[in-house]
């Protein structure tokens, strides 16, 4: 009796609609939060508007972590702004020019404003010249437009240790910079050619992302550090401010009501060993070829 109820109730072919049905309803659920996920992550979603930050400190030697992270924010839909924290003296000239290209690349798609921290000098502030504003402190270091290339000459101490160096090159310029042969008329020639063009390329970004006058911007692009008060006397600056004022205006020109949240990708925390490498990577690396001799510093 129990069996023939079961089998009138029984309908060939309903569970596997049930199964089919929760499979496709998985499915359903899995690309909807793939499609939210490709856009931005649930938590960016409900967290709201936000400041990105991405810290440009010490000799700037590459430009690799940097860029990457301004790309990274510039790709999410919750950052409105990026804030770019500037402590540093410079560096080369390849990596300064390369952050300098990707701020102003990312020009119109997010802005970015510059916090000036103890200094942006040299290849620092040259990274800094494309942003929408740049904000420095009181006595905040900023400027240094000048190139160097400095390298040593050993020819005294070989010759005192008895060593001779056999240099073989397919050209008379060839080891121009090297330690073991005395500095000729012709290589401090070719230096300095280098040297007037980069720094002409330095002038020039200052003129265009400062709008001042070439002219004007050669009067003091003589390798002069200036104090955040007197950059903004020169224009080499947007305002007077610290950290939280740079926030506060890239929420404002973000469109942010109220205070911004910050994001910010901390960065692996360095031993005393990395530590103790860079001092000594920064203090005699371009004497023993570590560093490249080129900075703007």
């Amino acid at each position: 009796m129990v069996k023939e109820k079961l089998r009138q109730n029984y309908k060939p072919g309903s569970t596997n609609r049930w199964i089919w049905f929760g499979i496709g309803s998985i499915l359903l659920l899995f690309i909807i939060i793939r499609i939210f996920s490709s856009a931005t992550s649930s938590s960016r979603i409900f967290g709201g508007a936000k400041i990105g930050i991405v810290r440009l400190e010490g000799m700037i030697l590459s430009s690799e972590q940097v860029n990457k992270q301004l790309n990274d924010y510039s790709e999410r839909v919750d950052i409105k702004a990026i804030v770019l924290r500037i402590n540093s003296g410079g560096g080369v000239v390849g990596a300064s020019q390369e952050i300098y290209e990707k701020v102003k690349d990312l020009k119109g798609k997010v802005p970015i404003i510059v916090s000036v921290d103890n200094a942006a000098a040299s290849g620092a502030y040259y990274a800094a010249l494309e942003s929408e504003m740049i904000v420095a402190n009181h006595g905040s270091l900023v400027g240094s437009i000048g190139v160097i290339i400095e390298y040593p000459v050993v020819t005294k101490l070989l010759d005192k240790i008895g060593l001779h160096v056999e240099t073989i090159k397919s050209g008379k310029l060839k080891d121009s910079g090297s330690p073991t042969r005395p500095v000729s008329r012709a290589d401090r020639e070719y230096f300095q050619s280098v040297i007037d063009d980069q720094h002409e390329q330095f002038i020039n970004a200052v003129a265009i992302g400062r709008s001042i006058p070439v002219e004007d911007v050669r009067k003091f692009a003589d390798g002069r550090i200036f104090t955040g008060n007197q950059a903004l006397e020169l224009s080499l600056i947007d305002t007077i401010g610290t950290f939280e004022d740079a926030i506060a205006i890239a929420g404002k020109i973000g469109g942010i009501k109220g205070k911004p949240k910050k994001v910010e990708i901390r960065k692996k925390r360095k031993s005393i060993f990395d530590l103790l490498y860079n001092e000594i990577q920064h203090n005699f690396g371009s004497r023993i070829g570590v560093e490249p001799a080129y900075r703007w510093q």
